[in-house]
């Protein structure tokens, strides 16, 4: 993976942390990988489905994408990195 794929990749990650703490109604802090590790279940942590679909909207207006409906999983938004994933595949 290049620099400019790691930033970009940082980059969406600190945006799917914002949008976690504003709409994912956690019961940790998402802010940093020190309170929320990237492979961490947010179903554990309190994510439920109402939350999740509101994630999925604050993520869709975000990054200015819409998610295909192959993506619109649970397993999609278990966790901090499957959310970077599923963004960065809708952007490429």
């Amino acid at each position: 993976m290049s620099t400019s794929t790691d930033q970009l990749d940082s980059a969406v990650e600190e945006e799917v942390r914002r949008v976690l703490v504003e709409f994912g109604k956690l019961s940790v802090d998402a802010t940093t990988p020190d309170s929320l590790p990237s492979d961490a279940s947010l179903w554990s942590h309190g994510l439920t489905s109402h939350a999740s679909v509101t994630v999925m909207l604050g993520c869709e207006d975000a990054f200015d994408v819409e998610f295909p409906q192959r993506l619109l999983t649970k397993q999609t938004f278990s966790s901090v990195a499957s959310i970077v994933a599923a963004v960065r595949e809708v952007q490429e």
